[in-house]
């Protein structure tokens, strides 16, 4: 079941219609990146993540239910995945699947297995 994984955890605090752009993510064991887009669309939210030279300058995109929290003072989002599962998630490349559902599809089951995520 991956539908799930679209959607915001309702302890996330996340606030409708807030801009996320630019705010610092985190995972369990440090620094990603920052926000560079992101979507709060019932079933469908995201973030897409900048990853600078983490990870040789590419974007992931990370489904909403991965966020743990969102610090608003901190301008700080904490997702509840390691460096490896995110670095290890399908390759993302914005023009060809921001819109596939398809690869959303795919995404969704990696976070939603125990090696991917935790929503297995």
């Amino acid at each position: 079941m991956t539908e799930h994984v679209w959607n915001y955890q309702p302890t996330a605090g996340r606030l409708a219609g807030a801009d996320l752009t630019g705010y610092k993510v985190e995972a369990t064991d440090g620094s990603i990146g920052k926000v560079d887009k992101h979507s709060d669309e019932v079933g469908d939210a995201y973030l897409v993540v900048d990853t600078g030279v983490w990870i040789f300058g590419k974007e992931v995109m990370l489904p909403a239910s991965t966020v743990v929290s969102i610090d608003p003072d901190e301008e700080k989002v904490l997702v509840d995945l390691t460096k490896e599962q995110i670095k290890n998630a399908p390759e993302f490349h914005r023009d060809k699947h921001l819109g596939d559902p398809g690869y959303r599809d795919e995404l969704g089951a990696y976070y939603s297995t125990p090696y991917g995520g935790p929503f297995a």
